[in-house]
């Protein structure tokens, strides 16, 4: 098991529900510095603090032990968690990116 890229996976998942390490540590009832370590790699995390991390952010556990592969559908839903913190321009400016994007990668591959 890498406890990095599980860590990174933590890590990735709280940046996107707008969580600082202080929130989330919080929430799953551990110090700070054990995240840290956590999200470091530096540390094995126990099954409990696991499950407490994967209630917390409302992800499944194989979205952090990466296992299987992700669908669009859950990228977008990953693409509405960081919407929802966006103010109305904000999130017309990351649609227009994101339509952008498309096009160009649309154009490429023909």
């Amino acid at each position: 098991m890498d406890y990095f890229k599980i860590g990174q996976r933590i890590r990735k998942f709280r940046k996107i529900r707008g969580l600082s390490q202080e929130e989330l540590a919080e929430m799953v009832n551990i110090s700070v510095t054990h995240m840290s370590h956590i999200e470091t790699g530096n540390t094995k995390l126990s099954l409990a603090v696991f499950a407490d991390i994967v209630t917390a952010l409302e992800i499944r556990a194989d979205d952090l032990l990466g296992e299987r592969t992700s669908s669009s559908v859950e990228y977008a839903e990953e693409i509405y968690a960081v919407l929802e913190r966006c103010s109305a321009n904000e999130a017309r400016f990351i649609a227009d990116i994101v339509r952008a994007a498309k096009e160009s990668i649309d154009m490429h591959l023909q």
